[in-house]
């Protein structure tokens, strides 16, 4: 099982690929780099340059993963038209995975805290939102993801059980901390507001939809907004 990753969905840019049949330390190998409006110079190097590195051409893979979103319009637009044109070109499924839930999985592998409050600062007044938490494994959500106002927040259920602590991540928790949680009493474990996605981390997320079948044809690789008048789709970028 080879497995490509990508993120460009927010101010950091990222590819990943992991080889099933690596040893377990060597199994994911990653770049990462924060490059605001330079993803689309740079996404394709960072392909290029994992692939080289171990030997293998973009035939050799057996899916690619990227971050559908929520984030950045453009961002997300590269990395659905990179998906597209390689998935198109070769004949390979495509994994979308939750910007979101790859940040829930981030500030998880630096607390280990299983129940994370995800906001992205989505500009215009309004965060990028969504509460995750980890029960058997498996990163599940509280309610939906949406784009709302900082003030119109409403917190799950769950989230009030004295038994639960939970972790803010992502920048909206840095430009909108003293809003997100206005009125509520509720206080935080910790706040991650430089918690950012990677390729890393969404790989791990990727395998285990890889092994349940959870894939997309490219015609299918499609960016989510969350936004209603952002939904054209991005041509895909040909390899």
């Amino acid at each position: 099982m080879n497995i490509l990753a990508i993120d460009t969905a927010t101010e950091a840019c990222s590819a990943a690929l992991y080889l099933g049949g690596e040893p377990t330390d060597r199994k994911i190998t990653s770049t990462y780099q924060l490059a605001p409006r330079e993803h689309s110079r740079l996404i394709l190097k960072m392909i290029d340059g994992l692939l080289k590195d171990k030997g293998l051409a973009v035939s050799d893979l057996d899916a690619i993963a990227f971050g559908r979103g929520p984030g950045s319009f453009m961002g997300l637009r590269i990395a659905a038209g990179v998906v597209q044109g390689i998935a198109f070109s070769h004949d390979i499924p495509v994994i979308p995975i939750s910007t979101l839930k790859v940040i829930a999985l981030c500030a998880y592998e630096l607390t280990q805290n299983k129940n994370v409050l995800v906001a992205i600062d989505a500009r215009m007044d309004e965060v990028y939102w969504a509460a995750y938490y980890l029960s058997a494994g498996q990163w599940l959500l509280d309610g939906e993801e949406k784009v709302i106002s900082p003030d119109k927040i409403q917190l799950p259920e769950m989230l009030i059980n004295k038994d639960k602590t939970w972790v803010g991540a992502g920048t909206g928790w840095g430009n909108y901390a003293d809003r997100l949680l206005a009125d509520t009493g509720f206080k935080l474990q910790t706040m991650l507001p430089d918690c950012l996605p990677t390729a890393a981390v969404m790989v791990q997320l990727a395998i285990k939809e890889f092994e349940v079948g959870n894939m997309v044809c490219a015609a299918e690789a499609i960016p989510i907004y969350l936004r209603n008048d952002v939904a054209k789709k991005p041509k895909p970028v040909i390899l």
